[in-house]
């Protein structure tokens, strides 16, 4: 089921001719509730619904006050101290070698101009300026640079926040989780995340001196998976989607951009991103293969199915469309000129290359929900192999990495 707008809206000329707040509320309105509608399972809906409701119509994420989730999970502590899962020992002395200090091994003294167009923040290509010019947007040399300097602080913004996010949730994983090496392990990746707010936030703020705020998107995803009282849900949603789109993301990112502080922060937070994503595929593939009852697992294959939805949403950057455009455009004029900018096709393709098949590693990538990933265009990434399979040279982009 799909609402559509109204015919007078639909109509742009009468569209454009709306108060310009009136028009970006009801588009965004219409856009969040077909989101709600498109969920098929009653359950899911039924568990997303009030993190939905907080995200995409209070937008409590941008409230601008600190925001409280009540978390139900229950903590797990064992006196006996097993080793228990020595896939996890290993890793969690892997993560003690390579933990490295954000203050003083990057080289912050770094000059960094966002303006510059000798060194970019992303490359040339990232966008068709053609088509963006086509769609009234960035059409000028001062509106290209702008536009790359937005987009840069944008991306790196919604990384910040999902940081944040992994913070809070490795902490809960920590807790809750029931392999005592999982514990020691957990305890390691929240010390990642503190640093990656640290570097992502010393960044944006010092260097780009631009910071959005979190969209909505990943405002609802945090809010799910930090509420949901089982362990299992909070690995899926941080460990296996969140931090499997962020290690895509980090990584198209890091092959486009031109700027050497920018470049080695990416390099380092991709090697710890591809330590957490093993952690959760080690923590679910067996539960999920062999431990779930059918009403379970079919639980678990939509949620994680429309989480995929909503993340591949996330990446609209409607918040730098409210910022400058909404008076030249509409919202659905911005999706199409986003949708087509190769720098953001490349984007997506990368970011599901790594998220798809590490939901087929865990037991989540069924014949049952196959076809729903085919229908939205990610049938092709069925047998691409899962982060736990990559070797540090595939992470950074293969013959590109530096």
């Amino acid at each position: 089921m799909q609402l559509q707008i109204p015919p007078i809206v639909d109509d742009n000329r009468v569209t454009r001719s709306l108060p310009i707040p009136v028009r970006r509320q009801l588009e965004a309105w219409v856009d969040n509730v077909n989101t709600l509608l498109s969920v098929e399972n009653p359950l899911v809906m039924g568990r997303m619904a009030p993190s939905a409701v907080r995200g995409l119509f209070l937008r409590t994420g941008r409230s601008g006050r600190t925001t409280s989730l009540k978390s139900s999970h229950r903590a797990r502590m064992d006196f006996q101290y097993p080793s228990d899962h020595p896939e996890m020992r290993r890793l969690y002395e892997k993560a003690k070698r390579l933990q490295w200090n954000g203050a003083t091994d990057l080289p912050w003294e770094t000059d960094v101009d966002p303006m510059n167009p000798e060194v970019p923040l992303l490359a040339e290509d990232f966008f068709d300026w053609d088509v963006m010019a086509a769609g009234g947007v960035a059409t000028d040399e001062a509106g290209r640079l702008r536009l790359i300097h937005d987009t840069t602080s944008w991306m790196l913004s919604q990384f910040l926040h999902g940081e944040q996010g992994a913070l809070m949730a490795a902490a809960q994983v920590t807790e809750c989780v029931p392999f005592f090496d999982g514990k020691l392990y957990g305890a390691t990746q929240v010390m990642d995340e503190a640093r990656h707010v640290e570097v992502f936030l010393g960044y944006l703020d010092d260097k780009l001196e631009k910071r959005y705020e979190i969209n909505d998107n990943l405002f609802t995803i945090i809010d799910s998976l930090m509420t949901d009282g089982r362990w299992d849900m909070k690995f899926l949603g941080m460990q296996i989607l969140v931090e499997g789109l962020a290690l895509g993301a980090f990584g198209t990112l890091y092959r486009q951009t031109s700027e050497p502080l920018l470049k080695e922060l990416l390099r380092r937070v991709i090697h710890d991103e591809a330590r957490h994503v093993r952690y959760g595929i080690l923590a679910l593939s067996d539960l999920y293969t062999n431990h779930l009852s059918d009403r379970e697992r079919i639980e678990r294959e939509d949620w994680a199915f429309e989480i995929v939805l909503l993340m591949r949403n996330r990446f609209l950057a409607h918040e730098i469309y409210d910022e400058h455009y909404a008076h030249l455009i509409t919202r659905r004029e911005w999706n199409k000129v986003i949708n087509r900018s190769p720098g953001m096709q490349v984007f997506r393709k990368v970011m599901f290359e790594r998220l798809v098949p590490n939901l087929r590693a865990i037991g989540l990538l069924t014949e049952r929900v196959m076809p729903r990933y085919e229908k939205v265009g990610l049938g092709r990434y069925f047998g691409m192999p899962s982060t736990d399979k990559l070797s540090d040279d595939q992470l950074l982009g293969g013959e590109d990495a530096a």
